[in-house]
């Protein structure tokens, strides 16, 4: 018997270890059927029936969000006394999604949980792992603002169109819009003025630019004439992958499509990193991942522009509830929020981000059904009134949008530097008004990849011109394809069907390496089965040796 556990176990490690082998190279594609199928709107829900969900989200440090997400499941909980949900809460997105990829080979992916896009993408590679709602949404009992729903939950035309539509994937609804947030540019208005400008309403990428260079000018002390100190740096860009997306995006020019081609490596692109190179050479512009975030250069009166999400708005300002710098080195000044730069103020385009919501499907439709319930709930005004208001984010919901309570609290905007901080609320309200000015990029199997090469090029051609480097574009984009394995991404045929919608950005999230599933659950995928099958054929060996023995 000892025997046989050791030759079943050395095959285990051998198929293991062939398997990662092989996703180590990239050429593993699972699309392996783990789901359970299915799954229709039940025609009742039993609330005797004992029903325990897990619930995944992400708090941004932040306690309030967590009291909000408390508060919810407490009040949901007392609508459904049969439903317990368990909390986790993650510090960022891709921890979820790691989480996610890992649980999902064992069929014990949590019951909801808030997510991207572009990771729902990578979630939906195992066949009817996540719920598909067109059904759940418009089910006239349990669906959006449906007759058994015994709350206010928001009906589809009380939803924002925009945001909806944002969480179609392959034709259909995987998701629900959970809050939303663009990015801004958050400017230190007394140092623009200092420089002899004046604020514009709309910034051009020019006019910032312009305004940066300026900035660059010393006094014989050597220090920076515009703030009288020795570190400025007059233009940060927090994320990258934004930028260049967005900037591609003003342009007309192309970046991919939902087919999954790479169309990044253009002229366009090429013109607008050697101008970014050369700004990043006088030392007037620099990123998030080179200098550090962007907030604390501009608290302390060393940036006069900075890109941030509207989501971080409690973080800029010298008055701001949040800070990560000591208190000593802050800096009193008039700051304005403004949309990003743009190339053409008449025809504005700015980034849509944020996170959303999907139900992972389960063997027993009772849970399934609790779990829909339970996203419906975090649609309610309640929750999405107390955790936009955390934050500059946006509720996803008319509903919310046009409630009285939601209107109050945005004219009362600077009555106090926390529940009502100026720059918070100025921050949600820029994107109210220009949802309609938003966009997203197409979503496919490799997408996020993507998005880190689009940042990558810039982070790249800025460290150039930092090490005094000649900027090499040929060279560039081989390596950033290379790293990336853009020229691995499967190109789906023109004429079939091309997959996947476009859908808000992950700019807030942090990076995620790979849209497939990791290579270790492919492996894990592919070995467990064929470990089970060799240990029934060595059994099966085994007895026929022994029994011609005897």
């Amino acid at each position: 018997m000892l025997r046989k556990y050791k030759a079943a176990g050395v095959c285990m490690v051998l198929l293991l270890a062939l398997c990662m082998l092989s996703g180590c190279h990239g050429t593993l594609t699972t699309k392996a059927s783990i789901g359970t199928g299915d799954t229709a709107v039940p025609a009742q829900f039993d609330e005797t029936k004992p029903i325990e969900l897990v619930f995944w989200a992400k708090n941004d440090t932040n306690k309030v969000q967590t009291a909000v997400y408390n508060q919810a499941i407490t009040d949901f909980e007392k609508l459904y006394p049969n439903v317990k949900i368990s909390l986790r809460l993650y510090s960022d997105y891709s921890r979820i999604y790691a989480d996610v990829i890992t649980n999902i080979p064992t069929n014990t992916p949590p019951n909801v949980c808030i997510t991207y896009p572009d990771h729902i993408a990578t979630y939906k590679t195992g066949s009817d792992v996540v719920l598909q709602l067109d059904d759940w949404m418009r089910d006239s009992r349990y669906g959006l603002g449906g007759s058994e729903v015994k709350f206010d939950a928001p009906t589809e035309a009380e939803m924002v169109p925009e945001f909806l539509d944002e969480c179609i994937l392959d034709g259909h609804y995987y998701a629900l819009p959970y809050m939303r947030s663009t990015e801004a540019l958050y400017i230190n208005r007394d140092l623009v003025e200092k420089l002899g400008y004046e604020v514009p309403d709309v910034l051009t990428w020019d006019f910032v630019w312009e305004v940066s260079e300026k900035a660059m000018e010393k006094d014989e002390d050597g220090t920076f004439r515009v703030n009288g100190q020795n570190v400025l740096i007059p233009f940060i860009y927090k994320s990258t992958d934004n930028m260049m997306i967005s900037m591609l995006r003003q342009l007309g020019a192309p970046y991919s499509n939902a087919n999954g081609e790479v169309l990044i490596f253009n002229d366009t692109t090429k013109a607008m990193l050697e101008e970014i190179y050369l700004h990043a050479k006088s030392r007037a512009f620099s990123t998030f991942a080179i200098s550090s975030y962007p907030g604390n250069f501009l608290n302390a009166g060393q940036c006069i522009f900075a890109v941030d999400s509207t989501a971080g708005a409690t973080w800029m300002g010298g008055e701001a509830p949040m800070q990560d710098i000591h208190a000593s080195q802050l800096k009193l000044f008039n700051i304005e929020v403004r949309p990003i730069p743009q190339f053409d103020p008449d025809n504005m385009k700015m980034i849509s981000q944020g996170p959303s919501i999907c139900v992972f499907n389960k063997d027993d439709p009772q849970e399934v059904l609790a779990s829909w319930l339970f996203v419906q709930y975090l649609l309610t005004n309640p929750v999405q009134l107390g955790y936009s208001e955390t934050e500059g984010y946006l509720p996803v919901t008319l509903k919310a949008q046009q409630s009285a309570e939601y209107q109050d609290y945005l004219s009362r905007k600077g009555e106090d530097n926390d529940e009502h901080y100026a720059v918070k609320i100025l921050a949600s309200e820029l994107l109210m008004h220009h949802t309609a000015d938003t966009f997203v990029t197409p979503v496919f199997n490799g997408s996020t990849s993507l998005r880190s090469a689009a940042g990558q090029l810039i982070e790249s051609a800025c460290k150039s011109a930092r090490r005094k480097q000649e900027l090499n574009i040929p060279q560039l984009y081989n390596e950033v394809n290379s790293l990336y394995r853009l020229d691995q991404i499967e190109v789906i045929p023109a004429g079939e069907d091309a997959g996947t919608e476009e859908t808000p950005e992950t700019a807030e999230a942090e990076p995620v390496p790979e849209q497939e599933l990791p290579d270790i659950s492919k492996a894990l995928l592919i070995a467990l089965p064929a470990v089970w099958v060799l240990i029934g054929l060595y059994t099966v060996w085994e007895k026929k040796k022994n029994k011609r023995k005897n």
